[in-house]
């Protein structure tokens, strides 16, 4: 088990909750998934301690853990968008062990609005740290603000695995079934780029096919 140790100053939570949700993570996701949320977790929390940030490592912890678990099949749905059913997911798994439901909603937010850049930022600590976590680690945002030795030890702890090269289809497998939960996200980059001639709804064209007169 990772929980409990400490990799580039950071002590990985050692709850039970935390265990169990680390073990849900290894039994529904991939070696990719795997590492690219727990990576998520350090570099959300090294974010924090450099600049004072007061979060509850637990519930980022958890948020980290559960912020992909909606593209896999055990927990996607037909209909919602990925971080919809991740979100959904972790509070479920939450509520199961009596979890507060300001506390619930909160992980719920930093789930949901993982991918929601220019929003995420101005909420609550660990929305806000779980949004910067997931960019330094998919498209480096923040990368310079790693030390050497930080960037080490989280990547002997948990390599990329060729991250740039799989984690397009990855994201890709978890929504290819229902492209139109893209609209409005990055997500729909990845339709656009995975599928051929894909054709993105436009909001423009909303506008003006609605069914007002005028």
């Amino acid at each position: 088990m990772i929980t409990g140790k400490i990799i580039a100053g950071i002590a990985m939570p050692d709850s039970a909750i935390a265990r169990q949700a680390t073990e849900l993570l290894r039994e529904h996701g991939t070696a990719l998934l795997y590492n690219h949320s727990l990576r998520t977790f350090l570099f959300a929390a090294l974010q924090g301690k450099q600049h004072k940030v007061r979060y509850d490592p637990e519930l980022l912890y958890i948020s980290s853990v559960f912020h992909d678990l909606g593209l896999t099949t055990h927990y996607r749905s037909e209909d919602k968008r990925f971080e919809v059913d991740g979100a959904n997911a972790a509070r479920a798994f939450l509520k199961g062990h009596g979890i507060a439901p300001q506390l619930l909603q909160l992980v719920w937010d930093a789930i949901a609005l993982h991918t929601s850049p220019g929003i995420a930022e101005y909420k609550e600590p660990e929305v806000a740290l779980l949004n910067y976590g997931v960019a330094l680690d998919v498209v480096g945002k923040g990368y310079d603000s790693l030390s050497a030795n930080d960037r080490e030890e989280i990547l002997n702890a948990f390599p990329r695995l060729g991250l740039k090269t799989h984690i397009i289809p990855a994201f890709f497998e978890g929504f290819k079934h229902k492209p139109h939960t893209t609209y409005g996200s990055i997500n729909a980059d990845i339709c656009a780029c995975m599928i051929p001639g894909y054709q993105r709804l436009d909001f423009c064209e909303a506008i003006r096919q609605s069914p007002w007169a005028e």
